[in-house]
């Protein structure tokens, strides 16, 4: 592994270390996909990344494993973010694949299969310490590594579900949705979802920040981010 010291990556930096090589940078985690024939193989290519990241696999990856896809992500969970040790596992894990004659690729600008994507739930609030223990609660989820607090976003233990938000209201807003959906897909994706959204019916409401994230609201109102990585730190 590397010789420096394990150091959180930016987010540029995390995207390019693993753009060419299939994987993509998701909301402080490096995912990809795998295509696979079986759960057999899907297995075997499980096994290959566990062998891959070695004594780091427990601390670092973890995989969902389906008879069509298998779906790896890396992500150092001491540090809840992306580590130069993450960039260079996932190196080590696509050539592991490539061994037994698969590849690690984002399904990118594809009809035929959904590109990977993160799915976040957002509750506006006027009070969100007072109502993040009711979601916590009934969701049975947990803080995040690192972020407890008060405000803070809450995480599925299993990561499963999609991870709950709270967005500070500064009036009450009966006129509008309170809740909405942000869907987190790869930099290269974003457009190609936009259109697709615009193409069912939707329309676009809100881009000043984009590439951060767009607004996009169905025929009755309802909205939905699509967001990315990009516009979240000075280069």
């Amino acid at each position: 592994m590397a010789a420096e010291p394990e150091r959180v990556l930016r987010m540029r930096e995390a995207s390019e270390a693993v753009e060419k090589i299939g994987w993509r940078y998701l909301l402080g985690t490096l995912r990809t996909a795998v295509a696979v024939t079986s759960l057999a193989q899907g297995s075997t290519v499980a096994a290959k990344a566990v062998e891959a990241c070695a004594a780091y696999a427990d601390r670092h990856l973890w995989a969902d494993l389906r008879a069509d896809k298998v779906v790896l992500v890396l992500q150092s969970l001491d540090a809840a973010a992306v580590t130069n040790v993450d960039a260079e596992l996932a190196g080590r894990v696509s050539l592991a694949v490539r061994e037994v004659g698969l590849i690690t690729s984002a399904d990118v600008g594809s009809e035929e299969s959904r590109a990977l994507q993160l799915v976040e739930i957002a509750v506006d609030a006027l009070d969100i310490p007072k109502v993040r223990p009711f979601w916590k609660a009934v969701f049975a989820y947990e803080d995040e590594v690192l972020t407890a607090g008060p405000t803070d976003a809450l995480v599925d233990p299993q990561r499963q579900g999609p991870a709950i938000w709270f967005q500070q209201m500064d009036a009450p807003r009966p006129q509008r949705n309170r809740i909405h959906f942000d869907i987190c897909v790869p930099h290269d994706e974003a457009q190609r979802r936009i259109a697709a959204g615009l193409a069912a019916g939707g329309r676009l409401t809100y881009d000043a920040e984009a590439p951060a994230f767009w607004v996009l609201a169905d025929p009755e109102g309802n909205e939905v981010c699509i967001t990315t990585w990009q516009g979240r730190q000075p280069d």
